[in-house]
């Protein structure tokens, strides 16, 4: 690693230890959830992380450097400050060289966490491919494919064309694993009804699947956990919502990656904030479940 990150002390200890890590996101805490709902989550995260017995690294662009593990003062900076930036992979060397604050997508987080040597990254939901514009394809796709990193999460974000992005992930050679489920979820609801390539239903099992997809020259995993049951919304309630977001945004121009935010936005309206509570407990869920993966895989390589 080069001047330009810097490791958390946090991280650097677990590093020197050899214990686990779990990379986790910023783009959620700066723009995904409300205040001050998103730094309370941010913060539940990690616990959830520290509880299984893992370490976390929220992964996040400061004063110049990709830092992995923020400290809980530099958390409170993403979830509080109104000049955080968005920053994807095409984006971080804008937001570097102008030392802004910038908060990691999915890609970037997988990105920083594949120099770094950590193998597994929690979020909520990956992008994928847009509904109606099959060329307008999430960075979290082909950063998937080029690195060797395991990525939990609630399959891709509802708002999406999942069938489209079910089949680049095949066709990129991308493993679809589903946590105690035959199909893929669809982040808000526990089913997408598109199946996932194999149903696993341990952490140790995933570690050996990984380690194996690794040795052969695989790339990224996915690792799709279905949101808990109290809280998931079936799909067909959600449909109406979503389409007419969709008409809504076209009528006034919304292009680019301001399209999901804006989606995001007005599905958690339209069912009365139900949405943002199902976010909010699978993104706890998957860390937990992120850091039972890590503690299997470096169980693994310790011959354990």
């Amino acid at each position: 690693m080069n001047a330009r990150f810097r490791l958390g002390p946090h991280v650097e200890e677990a590093r020197a230890r050899r214990q686990p890590i779990v990379a986790l996101e910023t783009v959620v805490v700066a723009f995904g959830l409300p205040r001050p709902a998103n730094l309370q989550v941010a913060l539940e995260m990690e616990g959830a992380v520290r509880a299984e017995g893992a370490v976390p690294a929220t992964i996040g662009l400061l004063d110049g450097q990709v830092v992995i593990g923020l400290t809980r003062a530099e958390l409170e900076r993403f979830a509080g400050e109104e000049r955080v930036v968005k920053a994807s992979r095409r984006d971080l060397a804008i937001v570097l060289a102008r030392q802004r604050i910038g908060a990691t997508t999915v890609a970037a987080t997988v990105w920083a966490a594949a120099r770094a040597g950590i193998p597994v990254v929690a979020t909520g939901g990956i992008g994928g491919v847009h509904r109606g514009a099959p060329f307008d394809v999430s960075n979290d796709l082909p950063t998937l494919a080029a690195e060797p990193v395991l990525v939990v999460c609630s399959g891709a974000k509802a708002i999406l064309d999942l069938r489209a992005t079910r089949e680049w992930l095949e066709t990129y050679g991308i493993p679809v694993l589903g946590w105690g489920t035959e199909t893929l979820p669809a982040f808000y609801s526990a089913s997408s009804g598109l199946p996932v390539d194999a149903r696993v239903d341990s952490a140790e099992e995933i570690a050996r699947i990984a380690r194996i997809h690794w040795a052969l020259g695989g790339k990224g995993i996915l690792v799709t956990v279905p949101p808990p049951a109290a809280v998931a919304v079936p799909l067909d309630r959600l449909e109406g919502v979503i389409q007419e977001a969709l008409e809504e945004a076209e009528r006034h121009g919304i292009q680019g990656w301001e399209v999901t935010p804006f989606l995001l936005a007005r599905v958690a309206e339209r069912t009365g904030g139900e949405s943002i509570q199902v976010n909010r407990a699978l993104l706890v869920e998957n860390a937990r479940i992120g850091a039972r993966i890590a503690r299997a895989l470096e169980a693994l390589s310790r011959g354990q």
